[in-house]
């Protein structure tokens, strides 16, 4: 039996692509949260996309293009979709695991390809993915102590923005594509700053502040974007949500290694729900097979 290593390469690598941005995004929360006790979860989100937005401005001058009012609309709720999304995120990353949170955020996505479906087995998916959520909550578990309802709400909260950076990001995308994306962050970058302005104030000009900024946000931005703009084209549907689904855990692995924040049996068994029901609603019968269109998630 003949291997064409040609086509193995050509079907590994924008896998590969994706697999490293979705590592880097979830090294880059945990780096971000280094920062909580000098710029707090608002001042570092505020860096990140200040940061991030400079970045992306320099490689990709988006002012060579021209945008239409309408698109501008799209692109003006994307943004505010993103740095909310952010927001929200890190001050849950304050409160309860990586893992954890990024597994309740979950549930934007996963509502997004439930909604925009008719197939009455992704019921099935909905409920598996409730009942991981509620184990995660439930109170005289393994979980105890590691989760409290603000985190969770405000990782759900985090869920709603990326259901709407998702649906807004297309709409944006299809016209303007990477453009799109940046102005985007730009938006962001305008409407959180203040915020963390006023929470961390001089802190945020602090060399360290600014070097690890920096750092997360290359690690949670600039490189995924880049390496997800290059992956996505050449992936399937079906692949790019697989693999997209494997984020919680990536995301409990770097908590586990970069923070010291172990999860017990019932915690993975949970976080293993979400991943599971993401996964069924991308390869149960009628999940397309075209190129993925969703945007890349700057978390």
């Amino acid at each position: 039996m003949q291997f064409n290593h040609h086509a193995i390469i050509a079907r590994s690598w924008p896998v590969a692509l994706l697999l490293i941005a979705m590592s880097a995004i979830q090294s880059g929360a945990s780096l971000a949260k280094t920062l909580f006790p000098v710029a707090g979860p608002a001042g570092t989100t505020s860096v990140r996309l200040i940061l991030a937005a400079l970045v992306l401005l320099v490689l990709l001058r988006p002012w060579r293009k021209s945008v239409s009012a309408d698109a501008w609309k799209a692109i003006a709720i994307y943004g505010v979709a993103l740095g909310a999304m952010n927001f929200l995120f890190y001050q849950a990353l304050e409160r309860i695991p990586l893992g954890i949170a990024v597994a309740f955020e979950f549930t934007g996505p996963l509502t997004v390809a439930v909604i925009s479906s008719r197939r009455a087995l992704d019921l099935l998916w909905v409920a598996l993915a409730i009942g991981g959520l509620a184990v995660l909550l439930w109170p005289g578990s393994d979980t105890t102590g590691a989760v409290n309802w603000p985190g969770a709400a405000c990782a759900l909260g985090a869920g709603t923005c990326w259901a709407l950076y998702i649906l807004f990001g297309q709409k944006a995308g299809a016209v303007h594509g990477m453009h799109s994306a940046v102005l985007g962050v730009t938006i962001a970058a305008i409407v959180i700053a203040p915020i963390g302005i006023w929470e961390a104030g001089a802190a945020l000009l602090e060399p360290r502040v600014l070097a690890i900024g920096a750092g997360v946000a290359i690690l949670s931005t600039a490189l995924p974007y880049t390496l997800e703009m290059i992956a996505l084209p050449r992936l399937p549907t079906a692949t790019f949500g697989t693999l997209m689904s494997l984020e919680p855990a990536i995301g409990a692995l770097s908590g586990l290694l970069f923070l010291g924040q172990e999860l017990g049996t019932w915690q993975w068994s949970a976080i293993g729900a979400v991943m599971c029901a993401s996964i069924g609603t991308t390869l149960t019968p009628g999940a397309g097979n075209e190129p993925a269109a969703e945007p890349p998630r700057p978390d």
